[in-house]
Protein backbone atom coordinates (compact mmCIF):
# COMPACT_ATOMS: atom_id res chain seq x y z
CA UNK A 1 0.00 0.00 0.00
CA UNK A 2 2.92 2.40 0.73
CA UNK A 3 4.35 1.75 -2.72
CA UNK A 4 0.99 2.57 -4.28
CA UNK A 5 0.78 5.84 -2.35
CA UNK A 6 4.30 6.75 -3.46
CA UNK A 7 3.51 6.62 -7.17
CA UNK A 8 0.15 8.39 -6.98
CA UNK A 9 0.30 12.15 -7.50
CA UNK A 10 -1.88 15.13 -6.65
CA UNK A 11 -5.44 14.65 -5.57
CA UNK A 12 -5.22 10.91 -6.19
CA UNK A 13 -2.44 10.70 -3.55
CA UNK A 14 -4.77 12.44 -1.08
CA UNK A 15 -7.51 9.95 -1.91
CA UNK A 16 -5.23 6.97 -1.22
CA UNK A 17 -4.01 8.53 2.05
CA UNK A 18 -7.64 8.96 3.05
CA UNK A 19 -8.32 5.28 2.36
CA UNK A 20 -5.21 4.22 4.32
CA UNK A 21 -6.31 6.32 7.27
CA UNK A 22 -9.97 5.28 7.35
CA UNK A 23 -9.17 1.57 6.98
CA UNK A 24 -7.70 1.64 10.49
CA UNK A 25 -10.74 3.28 12.06
CA UNK A 26 -12.99 0.98 14.08
CA UNK A 27 -16.36 0.89 12.36
CA UNK A 28 -19.20 0.74 14.88
CA UNK A 29 -21.71 0.11 12.09
CA UNK A 30 -20.08 -3.27 11.42
CA UNK A 31 -21.62 -4.69 14.59
CA UNK A 32 -24.12 -7.46 13.89
CA UNK A 33 -27.85 -7.12 14.36
CA UNK A 34 -29.00 -8.26 17.80
CA UNK A 35 -31.16 -11.00 16.31
CA UNK A 36 -28.08 -13.03 15.29
CA UNK A 37 -25.92 -12.40 18.34
CA UNK A 38 -24.62 -15.66 19.78
CA UNK A 39 -25.73 -17.71 16.79
CA UNK A 40 -22.43 -17.73 14.91
CA UNK A 41 -21.12 -21.00 16.37
CA UNK A 42 -22.16 -23.90 14.16
CA UNK A 43 -21.24 -27.55 14.60
CA UNK A 44 -21.53 -28.25 10.87
CA UNK A 45 -18.92 -25.63 10.04
CA UNK A 46 -16.59 -27.03 12.71
CA UNK A 47 -17.00 -30.66 11.67
CA UNK A 48 -16.69 -29.88 7.95
CA UNK A 49 -13.43 -28.05 8.63
CA UNK A 50 -12.05 -30.91 10.74
CA UNK A 51 -13.09 -33.53 8.18
CA UNK A 52 -11.42 -31.56 5.37
CA UNK A 53 -8.16 -31.48 7.34
CA UNK A 54 -8.00 -35.24 7.94
CA UNK A 55 -8.50 -38.41 5.95
CA UNK A 56 -11.71 -39.67 7.52
CA UNK A 57 -14.65 -41.99 7.01
CA UNK A 58 -17.50 -39.50 7.20
CA UNK A 59 -20.50 -40.85 9.09
CA UNK A 60 -21.11 -37.41 10.54
CA UNK A 61 -22.99 -35.30 8.03
CA UNK A 62 -26.40 -36.43 6.86
CA UNK A 63 -26.09 -37.07 3.17
CA UNK A 64 -25.83 -40.30 1.16
CA UNK A 65 -22.57 -41.04 -0.62
CA UNK A 66 -24.48 -43.06 -3.23
CA UNK A 67 -26.28 -41.73 -6.30
CA UNK A 68 -29.96 -40.84 -6.66
CA UNK A 69 -32.08 -43.32 -8.64
CA UNK A 70 -31.39 -43.35 -12.35
CA UNK A 71 -34.88 -42.18 -13.32
CA UNK A 72 -34.57 -38.84 -11.50
CA UNK A 73 -31.04 -38.25 -12.80
CA UNK A 74 -32.33 -38.83 -16.32
CA UNK A 75 -35.20 -36.43 -15.64
CA UNK A 76 -32.71 -33.74 -14.59
CA UNK A 77 -30.65 -34.33 -17.74
CA UNK A 78 -33.77 -34.10 -19.91
CA UNK A 79 -34.68 -30.81 -18.28
CA UNK A 80 -31.21 -29.38 -18.91
CA UNK A 81 -31.11 -30.60 -22.51
CA UNK A 82 -34.69 -29.65 -23.31
CA UNK A 83 -35.35 -27.60 -26.42
CA UNK A 84 -37.69 -25.61 -24.22
CA UNK A 85 -35.34 -22.78 -23.25
CA UNK A 86 -37.57 -21.89 -20.31
CA UNK A 87 -36.18 -24.91 -18.45
CA UNK A 88 -33.08 -22.77 -17.88
CA UNK A 89 -34.96 -19.64 -16.85
CA UNK A 90 -37.11 -18.48 -13.96
CA UNK A 91 -40.29 -20.44 -13.42
CA UNK A 92 -43.22 -19.55 -11.16
CA UNK A 93 -41.69 -18.15 -7.98
CA UNK A 94 -43.91 -20.12 -5.60
CA UNK A 95 -43.22 -23.38 -7.37
CA UNK A 96 -42.77 -24.83 -10.86
CA UNK A 97 -46.30 -25.69 -12.10
CA UNK A 98 -45.57 -29.39 -12.81
CA UNK A 99 -44.09 -29.77 -9.31
CA UNK A 100 -46.83 -28.03 -7.32
CA UNK A 101 -49.45 -29.96 -9.30
CA UNK A 102 -47.94 -33.37 -8.54
CA UNK A 103 -47.28 -32.39 -4.90
CA UNK A 104 -50.95 -31.42 -4.53
CA UNK A 105 -52.06 -34.69 -6.12
CA UNK A 106 -49.57 -36.87 -4.22
CA UNK A 107 -50.10 -35.37 -0.79
CA UNK A 108 -53.81 -34.97 -1.38
CA UNK A 109 -53.90 -38.75 -1.59
CA UNK A 110 -51.71 -39.18 1.50
CA UNK A 111 -53.61 -36.63 3.58
CA UNK A 112 -57.05 -37.66 2.35
CA UNK A 113 -58.13 -34.24 1.10
CA UNK A 114 -58.12 -32.02 -1.98
CA UNK A 115 -55.09 -29.71 -1.97
CA UNK A 116 -55.01 -26.52 -4.03
CA UNK A 117 -51.71 -26.55 -5.93
CA UNK A 118 -51.52 -22.77 -6.22
CA UNK A 119 -52.56 -21.74 -2.71
CA UNK A 120 -51.63 -24.65 -0.44
CA UNK A 121 -48.20 -25.67 -1.78
CA UNK A 122 -44.97 -23.64 -1.67
CA UNK A 123 -41.71 -24.87 -3.22
CA UNK A 124 -38.57 -23.75 -1.41
CA UNK A 125 -34.79 -24.02 -1.70
CA UNK A 126 -34.67 -27.21 0.32
CA UNK A 127 -36.72 -27.97 3.41
CA UNK A 128 -34.36 -25.61 5.27
CA UNK A 129 -35.87 -22.58 3.54
CA UNK A 130 -39.39 -23.83 4.25
CA UNK A 131 -38.49 -23.88 7.96
CA UNK A 132 -37.03 -20.37 7.71
CA UNK A 133 -40.15 -19.06 5.97
CA UNK A 134 -42.38 -20.50 8.70
CA UNK A 135 -40.44 -18.93 11.56
CA UNK A 136 -40.14 -15.55 9.86
CA UNK A 137 -43.76 -15.50 8.77
CA UNK A 138 -45.50 -16.87 11.86
CA UNK A 139 -43.33 -16.22 14.95
CA UNK A 140 -43.34 -12.74 16.45
CA UNK A 141 -41.39 -11.07 19.26
CA UNK A 142 -42.08 -12.86 22.53
CA UNK A 143 -43.96 -15.78 21.00
CA UNK A 144 -43.15 -19.12 22.58
CA UNK A 145 -42.21 -22.06 20.36
CA UNK A 146 -42.27 -25.56 21.86
CA UNK A 147 -39.38 -27.69 20.58
CA UNK A 148 -39.10 -31.42 21.28
CA UNK A 149 -35.57 -32.55 22.17
CA UNK A 150 -33.40 -33.80 20.61
CA UNK A 151 -34.07 -31.42 17.72
CA UNK A 152 -32.56 -30.45 14.39
CA UNK A 153 -30.33 -27.65 15.62
CA UNK A 154 -31.61 -24.87 13.34
CA UNK A 155 -35.04 -24.84 15.03
CA UNK A 156 -33.74 -23.03 18.09
CA UNK A 157 -31.72 -20.50 16.09
CA UNK A 158 -34.51 -19.78 13.62
CA UNK A 159 -36.96 -19.22 16.47
CA UNK A 160 -34.55 -16.80 18.13
CA UNK A 161 -33.86 -14.90 14.90
CA UNK A 162 -37.60 -14.36 14.55
CA UNK A 163 -37.77 -12.95 18.08
CA UNK A 164 -39.41 -16.04 19.54
CA UNK A 165 -38.61 -17.81 22.79
CA UNK A 166 -37.85 -21.53 22.44
CA UNK A 167 -39.45 -23.73 25.10
CA UNK A 168 -37.90 -27.20 25.30
CA UNK A 169 -39.24 -30.58 26.30
CA UNK A 170 -36.98 -33.65 26.06
CA UNK A 171 -37.88 -37.15 25.01
CA UNK A 172 -36.71 -39.29 27.92
CA UNK A 173 -35.35 -42.85 27.54
CA UNK A 174 -37.25 -45.37 29.62
CA UNK A 175 -35.39 -48.25 31.33
CA UNK A 176 -34.97 -51.31 29.12
CA UNK A 177 -33.48 -54.71 29.94
CA UNK A 178 -32.89 -57.84 27.91
CA UNK A 179 -32.99 -56.21 24.49
CA UNK A 180 -31.53 -53.40 22.42
CA UNK A 181 -32.87 -49.93 23.17
CA UNK A 182 -34.81 -48.42 20.26
CA UNK A 183 -35.94 -44.89 19.49
CA UNK A 184 -39.47 -45.96 20.49
CA UNK A 185 -38.20 -46.22 24.07
CA UNK A 186 -37.72 -42.44 24.19
CA UNK A 187 -41.00 -40.82 25.17
CA UNK A 188 -42.63 -37.53 26.07
CA UNK A 189 -44.11 -37.01 29.52
CA UNK A 190 -47.75 -36.05 28.75
CA UNK A 191 -48.13 -33.89 31.86
CA UNK A 192 -44.84 -32.10 31.22
CA UNK A 193 -45.83 -31.43 27.62
CA UNK A 194 -49.22 -30.04 28.67
CA UNK A 195 -47.50 -27.70 31.13
CA UNK A 196 -45.37 -26.22 28.33
CA UNK A 197 -48.43 -24.67 26.67
CA UNK A 198 -49.21 -21.12 27.75
CA UNK A 199 -51.13 -18.17 26.38
CA UNK A 200 -47.87 -17.12 24.64
CA UNK A 201 -47.41 -20.43 22.78
CA UNK A 202 -47.51 -19.85 19.02
CA UNK A 203 -46.25 -23.14 17.59
CA UNK A 204 -45.06 -26.66 18.29
CA UNK A 205 -42.17 -27.99 16.19
CA UNK A 206 -42.49 -31.68 15.36
CA UNK A 207 -39.77 -33.64 13.55
CA UNK A 208 -41.18 -37.00 12.49
CA UNK A 209 -39.16 -39.18 11.98
CA UNK A 210 -36.85 -37.39 14.36
CA UNK A 211 -33.30 -36.26 13.62
CA UNK A 212 -31.03 -37.35 15.33
CA UNK A 213 -32.89 -40.03 17.31
CA UNK A 214 -34.84 -41.70 14.51
CA UNK A 215 -38.02 -41.83 16.57
CA UNK A 216 -41.25 -42.37 14.63
CA UNK A 217 -44.06 -40.90 16.70
CA UNK A 218 -47.02 -43.21 17.27
CA UNK A 219 -50.59 -42.21 16.50
CA UNK A 220 -51.25 -41.96 20.24
CA UNK A 221 -48.28 -39.62 20.75
CA UNK A 222 -49.36 -37.45 17.83
CA UNK A 223 -52.94 -37.33 19.14
CA UNK A 224 -51.59 -35.99 22.44
CA UNK A 225 -49.75 -33.20 20.60
CA UNK A 226 -52.71 -32.52 18.30
CA UNK A 227 -55.23 -32.28 21.16
CA UNK A 228 -53.05 -29.70 22.91
CA UNK A 229 -52.60 -27.70 19.69
CA UNK A 230 -56.36 -27.59 19.13
CA UNK A 231 -57.10 -26.79 22.79
CA UNK A 232 -54.67 -23.86 22.86
CA UNK A 233 -55.12 -22.75 19.22
CA UNK A 234 -51.44 -23.40 18.43
CA UNK A 235 -49.77 -23.96 15.06
CA UNK A 236 -47.77 -27.08 14.27
CA UNK A 237 -44.69 -27.09 12.05
CA UNK A 238 -44.27 -30.73 11.08
CA UNK A 239 -40.84 -31.43 9.58
CA UNK A 240 -41.33 -34.73 7.75
CA UNK A 241 -38.31 -34.84 5.44
CA UNK A 242 -37.63 -38.49 6.36
CA UNK A 243 -41.25 -39.54 5.79
CA UNK A 244 -40.35 -42.39 3.41
CA UNK A 245 -37.52 -43.73 5.56
CA UNK A 246 -39.45 -45.77 8.13
CA UNK A 247 -38.30 -49.25 9.19
CA UNK A 248 -39.50 -52.49 10.76
CA UNK A 249 -43.02 -52.07 9.40
CA UNK A 250 -43.67 -48.92 11.44
CA UNK A 251 -46.41 -46.56 10.26
CA UNK A 252 -45.65 -42.94 9.46
CA UNK A 253 -48.70 -41.01 10.63
CA UNK A 254 -49.01 -37.47 9.28
CA UNK A 255 -50.21 -35.16 12.03
CA UNK A 256 -52.10 -33.02 9.50
CA UNK A 257 -54.54 -35.94 9.06
CA UNK A 258 -55.69 -35.82 12.69
CA UNK A 259 -58.92 -33.99 13.62
CA UNK A 260 -58.54 -30.22 13.75
CA UNK A 261 -54.94 -30.28 12.53
CA UNK A 262 -55.00 -29.52 8.78
CA UNK A 263 -56.00 -25.91 9.38
CA UNK A 264 -53.09 -25.34 11.80
CA UNK A 265 -50.30 -27.52 10.35
CA UNK A 266 -47.52 -26.71 7.90
CA UNK A 267 -45.94 -29.95 6.66
CA UNK A 268 -42.39 -29.66 5.34
CA UNK A 269 -40.91 -32.15 2.87
CA UNK A 270 -37.70 -32.61 0.89
CA UNK A 271 -37.01 -33.75 -2.64
CA UNK A 272 -33.38 -34.17 -1.62
CA UNK A 273 -34.16 -36.63 1.18
CA UNK A 274 -36.91 -38.29 -0.87
CA UNK A 275 -34.66 -39.05 -3.84
CA UNK A 276 -31.22 -39.19 -2.15
CA UNK A 277 -30.17 -35.94 -3.84
CA UNK A 278 -29.60 -33.49 -1.00
CA UNK A 279 -27.54 -31.14 -3.16
CA UNK A 280 -30.48 -30.38 -5.43
CA UNK A 281 -32.09 -28.31 -2.64
CA UNK A 282 -35.75 -28.73 -3.55
CA UNK A 283 -38.15 -28.62 -0.61
CA UNK A 284 -41.76 -27.73 0.01
CA UNK A 285 -44.31 -26.59 2.54
CA UNK A 286 -47.90 -27.83 2.39
CA UNK A 287 -50.67 -26.35 4.49
CA UNK A 288 -53.82 -24.24 4.65
CA UNK A 289 -54.10 -21.21 2.39
CA UNK A 290 -54.46 -18.74 5.27
CA UNK A 291 -51.07 -19.80 6.67
CA UNK A 292 -49.17 -20.55 3.45
CA UNK A 293 -49.84 -17.04 2.13
CA UNK A 294 -47.64 -15.64 4.91
CA UNK A 295 -44.82 -18.06 4.08
CA UNK A 296 -45.08 -16.98 0.44
CA UNK A 297 -44.57 -13.36 1.52
CA UNK A 298 -41.25 -14.27 3.15
CA UNK A 299 -40.20 -16.46 0.22
CA UNK A 300 -40.95 -13.85 -2.45
CA UNK A 301 -38.99 -11.19 -0.58
CA UNK A 302 -35.92 -13.30 0.19
CA UNK A 303 -35.08 -16.32 -1.96
CA UNK A 304 -37.88 -15.88 -4.54
CA UNK A 305 -37.06 -18.89 -6.68
CA UNK A 306 -35.78 -22.48 -6.73
CA UNK A 307 -33.81 -23.98 -9.65
CA UNK A 308 -36.23 -24.79 -12.48
CA UNK A 309 -34.49 -27.91 -13.80
CA UNK A 310 -34.22 -29.41 -10.31
CA UNK A 311 -37.93 -28.80 -9.72
CA UNK A 312 -38.77 -30.45 -13.03
CA UNK A 313 -36.69 -33.51 -12.14
CA UNK A 314 -38.38 -33.88 -8.74
CA UNK A 315 -41.79 -33.43 -10.39
CA UNK A 316 -41.09 -36.26 -12.83
CA UNK A 317 -39.75 -38.43 -10.02
CA UNK A 318 -42.88 -37.94 -7.91
CA UNK A 319 -45.09 -38.59 -10.93
CA UNK A 320 -43.39 -41.94 -11.47
CA UNK A 321 -43.60 -42.82 -7.79
CA UNK A 322 -47.29 -41.98 -7.57
CA UNK A 323 -47.97 -44.50 -10.34
CA UNK A 324 -46.27 -47.30 -8.38
CA UNK A 325 -47.01 -46.15 -4.83
CA UNK A 326 -46.95 -49.11 -2.45
CA UNK A 327 -45.69 -51.53 -5.10
CA UNK A 328 -42.37 -53.44 -4.89
CA UNK A 329 -40.87 -51.47 -7.77
CA UNK A 330 -41.35 -48.16 -5.92
CA UNK A 331 -38.18 -46.36 -4.83
CA UNK A 332 -40.10 -45.47 -1.68
CA UNK A 333 -40.20 -49.22 -0.94
CA UNK A 334 -36.71 -50.24 -2.03
CA UNK A 335 -34.82 -47.34 -0.40
CA UNK A 336 -36.05 -47.94 3.18
CA UNK A 337 -35.43 -51.67 2.74
CA UNK A 338 -31.84 -50.95 1.75
CA UNK A 339 -31.32 -48.41 4.52
CA UNK A 340 -32.77 -50.77 7.13
CA UNK A 341 -30.12 -53.31 6.14
CA UNK A 342 -27.41 -50.65 6.46
CA UNK A 343 -28.83 -49.52 9.81
CA UNK A 344 -28.68 -53.06 11.17
CA UNK A 345 -25.13 -53.51 9.93
CA UNK A 346 -23.87 -50.32 11.56
CA UNK A 347 -25.73 -51.07 14.80
CA UNK A 348 -24.05 -54.48 14.99
CA UNK A 349 -20.61 -52.91 14.39
CA UNK A 350 -21.18 -50.30 17.09
CA UNK A 351 -22.38 -52.88 19.60
CA UNK A 352 -19.41 -55.15 18.82
CA UNK A 353 -17.11 -52.22 19.64
CA UNK A 354 -18.51 -52.09 23.16
CA UNK A 355 -20.89 -49.18 22.60
CA UNK A 356 -24.70 -49.31 22.78
CA UNK A 357 -26.76 -48.53 19.69
CA UNK A 358 -30.16 -46.88 20.01
CA UNK A 359 -31.89 -48.57 17.07
CA UNK A 360 -33.79 -45.94 15.03
CA UNK A 361 -37.26 -46.55 13.61
CA UNK A 362 -36.70 -44.06 10.79
CA UNK A 363 -34.39 -41.53 9.14
CA UNK A 364 -30.69 -41.52 8.21
CA UNK A 365 -29.19 -41.63 11.69
CA UNK A 366 -28.32 -43.89 14.60
CA UNK A 367 -27.22 -42.58 17.97
CA UNK A 368 -24.91 -44.56 20.23
CA UNK A 369 -24.41 -44.48 23.98
CA UNK A 370 -20.65 -44.00 24.44
CA UNK A 371 -20.57 -44.08 28.25
CA UNK A 372 -18.24 -47.09 28.10
CA UNK A 373 -15.50 -44.97 26.48
CA UNK A 374 -15.28 -42.34 29.22
CA UNK A 375 -12.35 -44.01 30.97
CA UNK A 376 -10.37 -43.97 27.71
CA UNK A 377 -10.21 -40.17 27.43
CA UNK A 378 -8.13 -37.89 29.65
CA UNK A 379 -9.97 -35.15 31.50
CA UNK A 380 -10.50 -32.04 29.41
CA UNK A 381 -8.58 -28.88 30.20
CA UNK A 382 -11.73 -26.96 29.27
CA UNK A 383 -14.38 -27.38 31.99
CA UNK A 384 -17.06 -26.22 29.55
CA UNK A 385 -16.24 -28.89 26.94
CA UNK A 386 -18.83 -31.65 26.82
CA UNK A 387 -17.74 -35.26 26.62
CA UNK A 388 -19.37 -36.08 23.28
CA UNK A 389 -17.76 -33.04 21.65
CA UNK A 390 -14.34 -34.04 22.95
CA UNK A 391 -14.81 -37.66 21.85
CA UNK A 392 -15.94 -36.74 18.33
CA UNK A 393 -12.95 -34.48 17.80
CA UNK A 394 -10.62 -37.24 18.96
CA UNK A 395 -12.34 -39.75 16.67
CA UNK A 396 -11.79 -37.48 13.67
CA UNK A 397 -8.20 -36.48 14.40
CA UNK A 398 -6.87 -39.78 15.80
CA UNK A 399 -9.09 -42.56 14.46
CA UNK A 400 -10.29 -41.18 11.15
CA UNK A 401 -14.01 -41.61 11.83
CA UNK A 402 -16.44 -38.68 11.82
CA UNK A 403 -19.62 -38.53 13.91
CA UNK A 404 -21.67 -35.71 15.46
CA UNK A 405 -21.98 -34.98 19.21
CA UNK A 406 -25.62 -35.40 20.21
CA UNK A 407 -25.45 -32.57 22.76
CA UNK A 408 -25.66 -30.08 19.85
CA UNK A 409 -29.26 -31.23 19.38
CA UNK A 410 -30.19 -30.10 22.90
CA UNK A 411 -30.83 -26.82 24.66
CA UNK A 412 -28.19 -25.42 27.00
CA UNK A 413 -30.26 -26.65 29.94
CA UNK A 414 -30.15 -30.28 28.81
CA UNK A 415 -26.83 -30.64 26.94
CA UNK A 416 -24.96 -32.06 29.92
CA UNK A 417 -27.66 -34.65 30.51
CA UNK A 418 -27.18 -36.12 27.03
CA UNK A 419 -23.43 -35.73 26.50
CA UNK A 420 -22.87 -39.51 26.43
CA UNK A 421 -24.33 -39.97 22.96
CA UNK A 422 -22.96 -39.46 19.44
CA UNK A 423 -24.73 -39.62 16.08
CA UNK A 424 -23.73 -41.70 13.05
CA UNK A 425 -25.22 -41.54 9.54
CA UNK A 426 -25.79 -44.97 7.97
CA UNK A 427 -27.06 -43.70 4.59
CA UNK A 428 -23.73 -44.63 3.04
CA UNK A 429 -22.24 -47.04 0.52
CA UNK A 430 -21.42 -50.49 1.89
CA UNK A 431 -17.76 -49.76 1.19
CA UNK A 432 -17.97 -46.71 3.49
CA UNK A 433 -19.64 -48.77 6.22
CA UNK A 434 -16.91 -51.42 5.83
CA UNK A 435 -14.23 -48.81 6.47
CA UNK A 436 -16.12 -47.56 9.52
CA UNK A 437 -16.51 -51.13 10.74
CA UNK A 438 -12.77 -51.67 10.54
CA UNK A 439 -12.09 -48.52 12.58
CA UNK A 440 -14.63 -49.58 15.20
CA UNK A 441 -12.99 -53.02 15.43
CA UNK A 442 -9.62 -51.38 16.06
CA UNK A 443 -11.25 -49.13 18.64
CA UNK A 444 -12.35 -52.17 20.65
CA UNK A 445 -8.77 -53.43 20.78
Amino acid sequence: MLRIAHVVKGSNRNFVNHILHTSNVKMSNQKSARRIEGLDKNIWVEITKLVSQHQVVNLGQGFPDFSPPQFVKEAFIRALNSENSLMNQYTRGFGHPPLVNILALFFGKLLGRDINALDEVLVTVGAYEALFCFFQAMVDDGDEVIIIEPFFDCYEMMAQMAGGRPVFIPLQPKPVSGRMVTSADWELDPAELANKFTKRTKAVILNNPNNPLGKVFTRKELELIADLCVKHDVLCLSDEVYEWLVYDGKEHVRIATLPGMWERTVTVGSGGKTFSATGWKVGWAIGPKQVLRHLRTVHQNTVFHCATAAQQAVAEGLTKELECLGKPESYFISLPQELQRKRDRLAASINAAGLKSILPEGGYFLIADVTATRSDLPDSTDPEELYDDKLVKRMITEQGLAAIPVSVFYSAEHKKEFENYIRFCFAKEDSTLSKAEKILQEWKK
